[in-house]
């Protein structure tokens, strides 16, 4: 357990992915991508916006079946294995740090507004002041940094709005004539450049085991957000272009505007509304930062957790719940960072972003194709599994039209990490990865239970809230049996005997008989493939069930000739209130439209046991 607390709703779930997306790739990108692609930028961020929109259905999908904080790394790691969950764990950390300290660099950048001297070094000494002040809040709680990522978002886009329905009618449609500066290749190139803008989507994930009511939180707050920042993007772009042209550019040695949209609201509301602007890009850049230290640090954190990192990044602060040395380790590594130049800064980030995104649609498919019986999402992506390859087809081809430099620090990223699980995590971890289960199922087809299938049932646990009570305790402890074989009813209620007079201390043959003598009041066969033989025996103070499944039949009687599960109760007539609670659990976790599929695919009968565990059904405390 981490100790960390659930207190981010759906309104900080949508301002933290909104907030981490507006930043830097809107207000300083700009002038950079219509540098590269002209006019056609607008194209580019709705092209990148577009090829994000896959993994943010993967993500949403393994955060609602794993709401864990460290979000990609623990997606990876629980799909692909420790190698590539390094990997994982080290880009996402990475990419994470790099935008946000673009932002912070952002931050600066617009202290030009005020004082034109500014230099580069005076701008980085400012993004330092303010990533010690993000990582300050960041260890007071998880509550205070999302309480003010929700203000700060709510301004941002309240003031987006008023630049756009004060600059449309500004736009001169002349800026658009020479629409296509470039080619195909140029708006590829071009959103790989900003496709960092829209990675901040899925920071949420990282942060997931902080989420109330993750099965729902989540997916809506990415969806709204994609939804609400993408057309941000393209309008706001849209009217900067319209308004600025080749304003957007200006002489060597810059050669491009860093404030481009405070520039486009100083052409229709002059200096009033270009201070205006910049407040919008400032708070974008605070919420980026603020948003970046917070999802970031959860990777080492969970990477330390599973014995990948030294366990001085998984420490938790005992009084304010939050994982103390890996924000005080990300702030200090976004420090250094801040003193990269800008371009390397953009591109590293979107790197490492798009080979995020290449592993977590790969993930997607190996959970799903794994047959492990506890990934249990709730929300699944639609078109699986075509929209997992075109997205994993189109990063690769993303990062190869990005040029050499990217390609080149993939490479480094992916040996580095390798290198580093081979010669320390891969002697102190010893999690297993669904991966691992394919290859286990094509080897042999009867899998022992797994530590990742108990796992992700204690994680479904947490996730729902699913509080253990008297039945819970009872199946956990009860007798679970896999009839490889036809047999009939005598054979079967034979067989239960010797199971079941061992544990509440009864005699076999009273107990054999009490059962074919319910059987001969009324059948308790209340399906063609459900029976619930239940029986009130002599004493006090006992009860117990007996879970059995019989997948080529169990012959109770002409009309149920092939009874495939049984749920056998026995308890003392001072038991009589309970016996009927347990019924009722039964009968919930039956009406389950598809129990019997799971029930008949399900590999060991730990597997059977976990699907009465996890059923949906009402708990009495």
């Amino acid at each position: 357990m981490t100790g960390l607390k659930k207190e981010l709703g759906l309104l900080s779930v949508f301002s933290i992915a909104a907030g981490a997306m507006i930043s830097s790739g809107l207000f300083i990108l700009p002038g950079l991508a219509y540098y590269k692609s002209g006019p056609a930028v607008i194209l580019a961020y709705l092209l990148a916006g577009i090829l994000v929109l896959p993994s943010m259905f993967s993500k949403a999908e393994l955060a609602t079946a794993m709401p864990k904080s460290g979000g990609d790394y623990f997606f990876v790691n629980r799909s692909m294995g420790g190698g590539f969950g390094t990997i994982a764990g080290i880009s996402a950390w990475f990419s994470l740090a790099f935008k946000s300290a673009f932002a912070l660099v952002g931050i600066g950048a617009f202290a030009s507004i005020i004082y034109p001297e500014i230099t580069i070094f005076q701008i980085k000494l400012i993004a330092v002041v303010f990533c010690v002040f993000f990582t300050i809040i960041n260890l007071r709680s998880t509550k205070h940094a999302g309480y003010i990522q929700v203000i700060m978002v709510m301004g941002l886009l309240a003031l987006l709005l008023y630049y756009v329905v004060k600059g449309i009618p500004h736009v001169d449609n002349r800026h658009f004539d020479d629409f296509m500066k470039g080619d195909l290749k140029t708006i590829f190139m071009t959103s790989g450049l900003i496709f960092v803008s829209y990675g901040g989507l899925t920071k949420i994930a990282s942060v997931a085991e902080e989420i109330k009511n993750p099965s729902r939180n989540i997916p809506l707050g990415m969806i709204s957000a994609f939804t609400i920042v993408t057309i941000a993007y393209v309008v706001v772009v849209f009217v900067t272009v319209g308004i600025l042209g080749d304003k957007l550019l200006s002489p060597a040695p810059r050669l491009y505007s860093l404030t481009p949209i405070s520039d486009g609201a100083a052409v229709f509301a002059g200096k009033p509304g270009m201070y205006l602007l910049s407040i919008a890009a400032l708070l974008a850049f605070f919420s980026t930062a603020n948003a970046g230290i917070m999802a970031s640090s959860r990777n080492p954190m969970a990477m330390s957790q599973d014995n990948l990192l030294p366990s001085f990044f998984g420490k938790v602060s005992k009084k304010q719940k939050t994982p103390v040395n890996a924000i005080l380790f990300t702030s200090g590594f976004m420090i250094l960072v801040i003193f990269l130049p800008l371009e390397t800064l953009v591109k590293m980030a979107s790197t490492m972003k798009i080979l995020l995104f290449i592993f977590i649609n790969i993930s997607v498919i190996i959970m799903r194709e794994s047959g492990i019986q506890n990934y249990r999402p709730k929300f699944k992506s639609p078109l699986y599994p075509w929209l997992q390859v075109i997205a994993v087809v189109a990063y690769i081809f993303l990062i190869i039209e990005m040029g050499a430099m990217p390609l080149i620090l993939t490479a480094v990223f992916i040996i580095c990490g390798l290198s580093w699980y081979w010669f320390y995590g891969r002697i102190r971890s010893n999690k297993e990865s669904a991966l691992f289960q394919i290859v286990k199922r094509i080897k042999a087809k009867d899998l022992v239970t797994t530590s990742l299938e108990t796992e992700l049932k204690e994680i479904i646990r947490e996730r729902d809230n699913i509080t253990k009570d008297r039945f819970d305790e009872l199946i956990e402890n009860a007798v679970v049996l896999d009839i490889d074989k036809s047999v009939s009813k005598e054979e079967f209620f034979h067989t239960i005997a010797d199971k079941v007079c061992v544990n509440i201390n009864i005699n076999c043959e009273y107990f054999y008989n009490k059962l074919l003598e319910r059987e001969a009041e009324s059948s308790t066969v209340l399906t063609d493939s459900l029976a619930i033989p239940h029986i009130i025996i002599e004493g006090e103070k006992k009860f117990n069930i007996l879970l059995a499944r019989c997948r080529e039949g169990i012959y109770f009687n002409d009309e149920a000739q092939k009874v495939n599960t049984v749920f056998v109760i026995t308890g003392t007539r001072d038991e009589r209130n309970f016996h009927l609670q347990a019924l009722a659990a039964i009968a919930q976790i039956v009406q389950n439209s598809n129990f019997e599929k799971k029930w008949l695919k399900a590999k060991n009968i730990e597997a059977l046991r976990d699907i009465v565990l996890l059923g949906d059904r009402r708990r009495k405390i």
